[in-house]
């Protein structure tokens, strides 16, 4: 190779080829049909709780929900941001969303512990495993679409966008399953939904990194 700076440039650039732009509106909008996907296989194979279906739906299931609803959203749209790097930029808003979510666990750990051993054995019942797997299974087709648009873009930090994206396809599970589970108290809720998401984001932030390296 010659070591003329013309011709070295000339070598270096080649093989370039355009890139596409990266939307965030495009990357949302794959983010909400993947969560809207997941919704759609849990109430198509299990069926929706009856008071949904009826149209008269129980307060705390609802207000559950459309929490994970909301931070499946704004963990998806700050794991999108990082596809596309920006000095000085902030994606933090997503953590104001988590730490409302957290009242429920929180909240639920509370009650648990107030009615003593009994509580903690209620809370904690083997049936409540059953929508901590549902959960993680309705989160893969979130957790793949996130994945696919972060390996077209750069994200600066593989760690924390693994973490993005677990806690946002866990909260995205978590809303499906909350289409179809017959719980109504906040113990079930706030642990074994809670759980959910805290395990999807420990998954993201352990597995992820090297999938989203570039």
């Amino acid at each position: 190779m010659s070591d003329h700076p013309d011709t070295l440039i000339a070598a270096l650039v080649d093989d370039l080829r355009p890139a596409a732009p990266l939307y965030q509106s495009r990357g949302m909008a794959y983010a909400v049909l993947a969560l809207l996907a997941g919704a759609a296989l849990v109430t198509g194979i299990l069926g929706m709780r009856p008071d949904f279906a009826a149209g008269r739906p129980a307060a705390l299931p609802v207000i559950a929900a459309g929490i994970f609803l909301v931070l499946a959203l704004s963990s998806a749209s700050a794991a999108i941001a990082m596809a596309r790097p920006a000095v000085g930029a902030r994606r933090d808003g997503w953590g104001w969303t988590a730490l409302m979510a957290a009242v429920l666990p929180a909240g639920a750990l509370f009650l648990a512990v107030q009615d003593g051993m009994s509580g903690l054995v209620q809370a904690f019942a083997p049936a409540g495993l059953y929508c901590l797997a549902l959960g993680s299974a309705a989160s893969v087709l979130s957790a793949a679409a996130l994945i696919i648009w972060l390996r077209r873009g750069a994200p600066s930090s593989p760690p924390r966008a693994g973490l993005l994206v677990g806690v946002a396809a866990g909260s995205a599970g978590v809303f499906a399953t909350s289409l179809w589970c017959q719980h109504d108290g906040l113990p079930h809720i706030g642990i074994w939904h809670g759980l959910t998401v805290i395990v999807g984001g420990i998954a993201g932030r352990t597995l992820l990194p090297r999938l989203l390296a570039w």
